[in-house]
């Protein structure tokens, strides 16, 4: 297809980042062309699937649950957990850092709230980190859920631009890979790449990348928000941070669909955009593999609370910060020394029901078909959600057991390594659980559930009372072996405050703009080494907004 007039600004892909970018060009009488290399099924991207968390800062939910937070405090974290210490890769990412929390910290709320969003009332704790107030962590909770989870968040733009395109402010063309940016002039001017043969397969799943035609576009702007690497293994184990994060994983599964390939990084950086923090990513340790895949190697995070034990491959528990839900790299790290590549939690029906939440929308469906009836009922009705319940009966990942010996016999039948010793680890459990018996004691895990139950909104919701783990009265006992799953980029190409990319000698990019996962969130890393959580479709709601209103303010 051509467009029926030339575009002011062409957008290259139809993720979270790009709708909300060409929300905000639209809202000037921008004439905006999107492209993308999948069908107008998958518009949304990877925000369709998730979970719809978002950081927010000093909330009326937070207050309402006496939670105490404010700017002061959310920097100190985010500064804590992004470690910056790159001079000239961090410049961008500082100032994108702090204005995203300020973002966070006063208008987010409401700019979300004025386009339909609306949060459920119970704050999440998550990424706790480690041991240290103004180190890696969340202080207080801050994980506020979408009520309507990742596809509400995509609705609340993708609305207001279908009925741009109605007025025919936007164009689609789907199945449209960009290949090469057009520079002229030493600005981007255009986009050039191959038409895909047309495909109604249902979102996410693989599509054919034979080629049926070429195309060429050409508008005074491009915005790139194409989203990361996460399903592309080679380019993952390419960029992978050894030193930092111990040895790259030998089987990794994938926590995003196939046409999250990072394509568009190599293509800017050929047209002379800056890529920086290559080696800056952001997987979890929690992959289970999906019993019902929609894509290939698709994966589900857990999302647990705090009261799993958790084992490395050897049977040894995991030390202190390593504790579920509280320091994601620091547990990567522990993992993979022990030279493989997974690990176990072992936990109780109890833990299970209260515990277990799984990322996605599609494994949320009572919040995200905002259903408020079936939503009490199945998080307040006895057993695990329907969708925990499912993966523990049929999941490859998981052994249940009525003795600690039968359960120890199923973990070694799916393990990748060594075999699990019954009697080290009867002795480890029999320890903790000794520790249960006083309102205090040694250990620090123990101690963590405490502090974590003294949130209300973790002791109705996310945390289990402690109890033995061998007690049968809470059975059966649950094992869950654990993969590496793959999910975001944290480097990307470098950006200033208006989402303009930046070039090898420091310069801004005449014509080219990012947003989203592509730019590291924004200036190219604005997370730095760990990421708080809630903070990813946040990023690109922030820079794609920033993108579009940049280019709003310029002159045809």
């Amino acid at each position: 297809m051509a467009p029926s007039q030339q575009p002011d600004v062409i957008v290259v892909g139809a993720g979270l980042a790009g709708l909300v970018a060409t929300y905000e060009l639209t809202r000037a009488g921008r004439r905006v062309l999107v492209l993308d290399q999948e069908n107008r099924n998958n518009l949304g991207g990877q925000a369709f699937w998730s979970l719809g968390g978002l950081f927010f800062v000093d909330s009326p939910e937070q207050r309402r649950l006496g939670v105490h937070d404010s700017f002061e405090l959310a920097w100190q974290d985010w500064q804590g957990s992004a470690g910056f210490d790159r001079d000239d890769e961090d410049h961008w990412a500082r100032q994108w850092a702090r204005a995203y929390v300020e973002f966070a910290a006063t208008e987010k709320r409401q700019y979300l709230h004025d386009l339909g969003l609306r949060v459920t009332p119970l704050v999440g704790w998550a990424e706790r980190g480690g041991a240290t107030a103004d180190g890696h962590g969340n202080s207080v909770p801050r994980f506020h859920l979408t009520w309507g989870t990742g596809p509400e968040v995509v609705r609340v733009f993708l609305e207001p631009v279908l009925a741009a395109e109605r007025r025919g402010l936007v164009e689609f063309a789907f199945r449209h890979r960009v290949d090469e940016l057009i520079v002229e002039d030493e600005a981007v001017v255009g986009v050039r790449g191959g038409v895909l043969e047309p495909t109604e397969l249902e979102r996410g799943r693989p599509s054919s990348r034979n080629t049926v035609g070429e195309f060429e576009f050409r508008a005074p702007a491009v915005i790139v928000g194409s989203g990361g690497i996460g399903h592309d293994h080679d380019l993952i184990r390419a960029n992978w941070p050894t030193a930092r994060l111990g040895p790259c994983p030998r089987t990794m599964i994938s926590g995003v669909p196939a046409h999250v390939d990072g394509r568009m990084l190599a293509i800017s950086e050929s047209a002379g955009g800056r890529i920086v923090n290559r080696d800056r990513m952001w997987h979890y340790t929690e992959g289970i593999n999906n019993w019902d895949p929609i894509w290939p190697d698709h994966a589900i995070r857990i999302i647990p609370g705090p009261s799993s034990l958790w084992f490395d491959a050897h049977g040894k528990r995991l030390p202190a910060p390593c504790f579920p839900g509280f320091d994601t790299n620091a547990t990567m790290k522990a993992i993979l020394d022990t030279g493989h590549d997974y690990s176990w939690f072992v936990l109780t029906q109890s833990i299970i029901e209260k515990e277990f939440a799984l990322s996605g929308s599609e494994q949320n469906p009572d919040i995200t078909g905002k259903d408020k009836k079936l939503t009490l009922r199945s998080r307040l009705a006895k057993g695990a959600p329907g969708p925990v319940e499912a993966f523990k009966r049929h999941g490859a990942d998981f052994v249940v057991a009525d003795t600690l010996r039968e359960l120890v016999d199923g973990m070694n039948e799916i393990a990748r390594g060594p075999r699990l010793d019954h009697d080290d680890l009867e002795r480890q459990i029999v320890a903790r659980d000794r520790e249960v018996a006083n309102k205090y004691g040694k250990d620090a895990q123990l101690m963590a559930v405490a502090n974590a139950r003294r949130s209300l909104g973790d002791r109705l919701g996310r945390v289990a009372a402690p109890h033995r783990i061998l007690d049968p009265a809470h059975g059966p006992l649950i094992a869950v072996r654990l993969n590496i799953l793959t999910r975001k980029t944290l480097g990307g190409l470098q950006t200033d405050l208006n989402s303009q990319v930046i070039r090898s000698d420091g310069s801004p990019f005449p014509g080219l703009y990012a947003a989203g996962e592509v730019a590291g969130f924004g200036g190219g890393g604005v997370h730095g080494y760990n990421a708080l959580e809630g903070t990813f479709l946040g990023g690109c709601i922030f820079s794609g907004r920033a993108a579009g209103r940049a280019l709003a303010r310029t002159p045809r």
